[in-house]
């Protein structure tokens, strides 16, 4: 799986996250990545839920899946990581996961930040 991102693939990342709302991505210093966070494939923010698409072999589920939020100059920054890996055996996909902002602490209206990392789907 890469890490990298190509120039268009990022375009097209920052207009999901304006389109969707009020969601950003944190500023990082050059070159700092933050490998323990789940590449995420998209994000998707509804009205009352923030789904998350990230790679599977038909085994991940919520259960398997930890979140954070850090409120910092009036964000709220979610970062999200799995508790351990997949070790499945199925085909390369995905898996929408779809988790409340009741359930992650968050309040209606609150600009929020996601902190981890889009990427590409691997080949």
């Amino acid at each position: 799986m890469s890490a990298r991102c190509s120039r268009r693939g990022f375009v097209l990342a920052g207009a999901a996250f304006v389109l969707a709302g009020c969601a950003t991505t944190p500023r990082l210093v050059p070159g700092e990545t933050w490998p323990e966070l789940e590449p995420l494939l998209a994000v998707s923010l509804g009205r009352r839920a923030v789904t998350i698409r990230i790679e599977s072999r038909g085994c991940a589920d919520r259960a398997n899946m930890v979140f954070r939020v850090d409120r910092k100059d009036g964000r709220a920054v979610v970062a999200f990581a799995r508790r351990r890996l997949e070790t499945c055996k199925g085909p390369k996909g995905w898996a929408d996961l779809t988790f409340s902002y009741e359930e992650l602490g968050l309040k209606r209206g609150e600009r929020i930040v996601i902190a981890n990392p889009i990427v590409s789907p691997s080949a």
